[in-house]
């Protein structure tokens, strides 16, 4: 090789590489339809689509040219329907993405069954939420949001106290807005042994102290029945478990002591006071590397337990949590216990526990 030669050579090594990035839109369009691709990046635009191209497992695949860096774009049926939701992000010139849109107008739909509970001899109802495009795109997987006293969640007619918490209504205009990711809702209805199973340990007043068998219940016999029979996905980081109360205080023992589970926990005017403020204390007490889970706490400055709220926040602040990451806060003026303002704010840990992605 002359000197010529062996300097283009070395050129050619010092020329930046084009990178495409890929994106994958699974979705079944049936025989004669098309999915296109509508964006920001190098080679798209907003008011028409470059066409995606049909492979095997109904997967539409678009290759971008150089992207030189992240864009946001939308799948489109046909290149005039809009896919539901917030624009999808391509992060990086050389990413795969896999997306899967829905294009109707679902309102989601609700399933009523029972489950019976070895760990806890007693049998109870289950309330499950399928999302919007769950019977629309069924190559779509979910993670699963479970919540506790579930006869209050989606109907007044069944509210212990005639005033549901919306929370059919709250995902869905999150969802649309493209404010949350589509999620199975599955809502634990209580029974009369609310307290036992809500609480860790036994208070020197109240009793109770059952909350580890009705965690074994949800983890080891009602999380396997829900995965066995609907598209969801596996793993801490796709289970959240929320509740308000004792259901917050429960919630809370769950993420600090079985966070390789339940990775991310709503805890609603959390019953912090329980046990003369036992999972305070034992968060104050803990040492070393935190649990790992994602903790989302609020109060109304109108409740009673607002002040056990707040040395909470403290607390968790201390041992380096950090806003943001492993720790949302949220004070709600004015708001009292009761379904109405969990209701009203419902939309706050939906958000930060289960943001579009």
């Amino acid at each position: 090789m002359n000197r010529s030669s062996l300097f283009l050579w070395f050129l050619s090594l010092c020329a930046p590489v084009a990178l495409s990035a890929e994106i994958h839109v699974h979705y079944d369009t049936g025989w004669g339809n098309s999915i296109s691709i509508r964006g920001d990046g190098p080679g798209l635009n907003w008011n028409s689509g470059q066409g995606a191209t049909w492979t095997s497992g109904n997967d539409w695949v678009y290759t971008t040219p150089n992207t030189g860096g992240a864009f946001e774009f939308k799948p489109l049926f046909n290149d005039n329907i809009w896919s539901k939701g917030a624009n999808y992000t391509v992060p990086s010139a050389d990413a795969v993405v896999h997306v899967y849109p829905f294009f109707g107008n679902g309102r989601g739909s609700l399933v009523v069954t029972s489950i019976s509970s070895s760990y806890l001899g007693n049998t109870r109802g289950i309330r499950i939420f399928l999302p919007p495009s769950y019977s629309e795109n069924t190559l779509k997987h979910y993670p699963v949001l479970y919540m506790h006293d579930g006869q209050n969640l989606f109907s007044a007619s069944t509210s212990a106290f005639g005033v549901e918490w919306q929370v059919d209504e709250t995902s869905v205009a999150m969802v649309y807005a493209g404010e949350m990711e589509e999620v199975v809702i599955v809502g634990i209805d209580n029974t009369s042994a609310r307290m036992g199973e809500y609480t860790p340990t036994v208070d020197a007043t109240y009793g109770g102290g059952n909350g580890d068998a009705y965690l074994n219940f949800i983890q080891y016999e009602l999380m396997p029945a829900i995965d066995n029979s609907y598209r969801t996905k596996t793993g801490a980081g796709n289970t959240v478990l929320m509740g308000s109360s004792l259901g917050g205080l429960i919630s809370y023992y769950a993420g600090w002591t079985r966070p390789g589970v339940f990775g991310k926990v709503g805890c609603m005017s959390s019953s912090f006071w329980w046990d003369n403020e036992y999972m305070i204390n034992v968060v104050a007490a803990h040492s070393g590397s935190l649990p790992g889970a994602v903790f989302y706490i609020d109060t109304g400055s109108a409740e009673s337990g607002a002040p056990q709220t707040e040395n909470m926040r403290v607390t968790m602040e201390n041992k380096g949590f950090q806003h943001g990451v492993d720790l949302w806060h949220w004070y709600a003026w004015s708001a009292g216990h009761n379904e109405a303002s969990w209701a009203a704010r419902l939309d706050k840990p939906l958000a930060r526990l289960l943001p579009w992605r």
